[in-house]
C-alpha cells in the first residue's frame, strides 16, 4: 500500500510492515522487498488486469532498477538509509492466492521478473518518490543468479562466483554450496 508520509527502515524492514511468513521472509538478509514496475505493462497484458504497486508482495516498488541491471552487492542510498542488494526473490504460492493463478510463481520464475531483496546497511527515513543513488556496484546480476537457480545450479564456475560474493544472502550460499557438494560427490 503506497505511503504518503515518511516511514522508517530498520534493520529488519519498514516501520508498522508486517512480514507474513517469517520462516521464509523477512530477517535481516531480505528486510526489503522490491519489485520493478517496468513490469507492470506485461503483466497487466498477460493477465488482463489492472497492476498496481505492491500487487506481488513488495515492499519498495522501483522503476527502471529491471533484474538485468541490479547486482547481488550493489549499495544503494535513499532517504537516509543505505541499503544493499542481497539475493533475488523466489516467488512462492503465495502469488498464486494474490491473482488467483495457480500458474502465477511459476510464471514469473520463467520470466526471471522475480524482484529482489535488500539488507539495510544503515537504518533510516524514506518517502515516497525518493530517489536511489547506487554508491557500490556488485557483479553478478539478479538476472544470473534467477538463470542459475532455474536451470539447476549446473555451472559449477557461476556457482562458485555466487558463492564468493560477500554480499550474498546466507540463504542462497547455503543452497548453493548444498548444489556444488551434490556435483563434488558425482
Amino acid at each position: 500500500m503506497p505511503v504518503s508520509q515518511p516511514v522508517f527502515l530498520d534493520y529488519l524492514g519498514f516501520e508498522g510492515d508486517g512480514v507474513g511468513d517469517t520462516r521464509i521472509h523477512g530477517g535481516k538478509d531480505k528486510a526489503v522487498c522490491a519489485y520493478c514496475i517496468d513490469h507492470f505493462p506485461y503483466w497487466s497484458d498477460k493477465l488482463q488486469r489492472e497492476i498496481l504497486p505492491a500487487s506481488f508482495g513488495e515492499n519498495l516498488s522501483l522503476t527502471g532498477m529491471p533484474e538485468r541491471e541490479i547486482n547481488i552487492g550493489d549499495i544503494f542510498e535513499i532517504g537516509s538509509a543505505q541499503i544493499e542488494v542481497s539475493q533475488p526473490r523466489q516467488p512462492c504460492h503465495k502469488l498464486n492466492k494474490v491473482f488467483n493463478d495457480q500458474t502465477m510463481a511459476c510464471a514469473v520464475k520463467k520470466t526471471g521478473f522475480s524482484g529482489y531483496y535488500f539488507r539495510v546497511l544503515r537504518p533510516g527515513l524514506l518517502e515516497a518518490g525518493a530517489l536511489m543513488k547506487r554508491i557500490h556496484a556488485g557483479q553478478f546480476s539478479i538476472e544470473k543468479a534467477n538463470a542459475l537457480l532455474r536451470k539447476g545450479g549446473a555451472n559449477i564456475q557461476h556457482m562458485q562466483e555466487l558463492i564468493s560474493l560477500p554480499a550474498l544472502s546466507e540463504d542462497w550460499r547455503e543452497m548453493f554450496q548444498k548444489r556444488l557438494s551434490k556435483h563434488a560427490d558425482l
